[in-house]
């Protein structure tokens, strides 16, 4: 066999062997769908959560801005002709282009020009300044956030209860689906992270690696580079490090800031707005806002910031712990695992087009998680790890129900919807309807 067929059969099996190491994401359908509507589709999200891999699914050609060898050449035909850069197959990708912002305007003008759709596709690890860019894109350039894996994606969720249908037949039988997940493997998916690269790891060790390296390599290198700005490593570290021991909870700024003070370094409320700017920028931190209905006094329901991250991992790597050490300390694993279980209805809520809050008042009464969809149609959520917590968090969405209800007596005029879903997301094994209509739903067993 001639060298040229060699080659050409390993580069075909090579390529086959990356088709098939591919595993689906809930991203593909929407990225389908917008390039179908769009001009250009920008992908933005965490480092390593898997922008680039998917984009490159449904990209036909490439342009990877980061590469060393073409970089400085690229960034002077950006400055000369950027229309240059854009010729090739449609869609096509352009690879991290907040390097060279100026892309931006040339790809809108692009769009305008050919008057297409699935021309571009765009992704990028930090958001860019509005400064840096003429126009918005609207209308040419859409937006779509992704992030790291959910557990059904990482087919560690088995996906026997679909979120959807959850919402589209409110009487669907979910009593006696069963998870597949040990609250041990539970553990370790939250220490692990959903990031595509540790999938791949033959080791446990080596899976949790990398979110300690991606913690590491945020901290010491991306909270510099993404502006240039000279940031200290051991501030952004104590940062973090005070976000992940107050994940999932309603901490005040300025808690935060006398938690890190408390750790030696010195920190300003000013300097504490440039970093988490900077994070906030990174997608690192993705706090989730309160949600403000009518049903109390504005002043009785809670209007700041639960603290949460893109991934569970990040806290895990940020305090430094282990899966056995949250094996032993499952108090503090429930704050981990809310926080897994925000990612994952994101993941799973993001084709509806949705929004997640929280709600919580002076009197304690709460819903972890409030997940509107984009008709009108909404859940309330409460995350209990255990089986002796489902009680409490069955409870809770009740009584913010009655709440509810009691209001629109008094207001009939203008009435609040009731919520058309209550669910207790725990980490046991065995799904259930309880009498009073609470579903009781294994994180293990949901999909989108």
């Amino acid at each position: 066999m001639h060298n040229s067929n060699i080659f050409s059969t390993f580069a075909a099996n090579f390529k086959n062997i990356l088709i098939m190491a591919y595993l689906n994401r809930v991203f593909d359908t929407q990225l389908s769908e917008y390039l179908e509507a769009f001009g250009a589709v920008l992908i933005e999200g965490p480092k390593w959560c898997g922008k680039t891999t998917t984009a490159t699914q449904h990209a036909r050609s490439i342009l990877k801005m980061q590469n060393n060898e073409t970089l400085e050449t690229n960034l002077k035909t950006i400055q000369v002709k950027p229309s240059i850069l854009l010729k090739g197959d449609t869609p096509r990708l352009i690879d991290e282009w907040q390097l060279a912002p100026r892309l931006w305007d040339a790809i809108r003008d692009e769009v305008d020009v050919r008057n297409d759709v699935a021309q571009f596709i765009l992704t990028g690890s930090n958001s860019v300044d509005k400064q840096q860019i003429q126009h918005s894109g609207n209308g040419r350039i859409a937006r779509l956030k992704m992030l790291p894996m959910s557990l059904w994606e990482s087919q560690e969720s088995n996906g026997k209860i679909s979120l959807q249908a959850l919402f589209d037949n409110p009487q669907i039988d979910i009593d006696g689906i069963q998870s597949d997940l040990t609250i041990e493997q539970l553990v370790f998916a939250a220490c692990r992270g959903g990031w595509p690269a540790s999938l791949s790891r033959k080791t446990d060790q080596s899976k949790l690696l990398v979110a300690r390296n991606y913690f590491t390599t945020v901290c010491e290198m991306d909270i510099q580079n993404i502006d240039g700005v000279n940031r200290s490593p051991g501030l952004t570290r104590a940062i973090l490090r005070s976000y992940a021991r107050n994940i999932s909870t309603l901490v005040k700024k300025s808690n935060i800031v006398a938690d890190v003070n408390a750790s030696a370094e010195s920190l300003q409320v000013k300097t504490f707005d440039d970093y988490q700017q900077a994070l906030q920028r990174l997608f690192v931190i993705q706090d989730i806002e309160a949600w403000n209905p009518a049903i109390r006094s504005k002043t009785a329901i809670r209007s700041g910031l639960k603290r949460e991250l893109a991934d569970p991992s990040i806290a895990v790597a940020a305090l430094g712990l282990t899966p056995n050490n949250l094996i032993k300390d499952m108090k503090t694993f429930g704050f981990i695992f809310e926080c897994l279980c925000a990612r994952d209805l994101k993941v799973y809520s993001a084709p509806l087009g949705t929004e997640l809050n929280y709600y919580h008042d002076r009197y304690d009464l709460e819903a972890d998680f409030v997940l509107h969809i984009a008709d009108g149609r909404y859940a309330l959520i409460e995350c209990k790890l255990g089986s002796n917590d489902i009680e409490e968090g069955a409870k809770h969405l009740i009584e913010l129900k009655a709440l509810i209800q009691q209001y629109n007596q008094n207001n009939i005029q203008n009435p609040l919807r009731e919520p058309d879903l209550l669910i207790v997301l725990t980490g046991g094994q065995f799904a259930f309807t309880r009498e009073d209509g609470v579903y009781v739903i294994p994180i293990g067993c949901l999909r989108p």
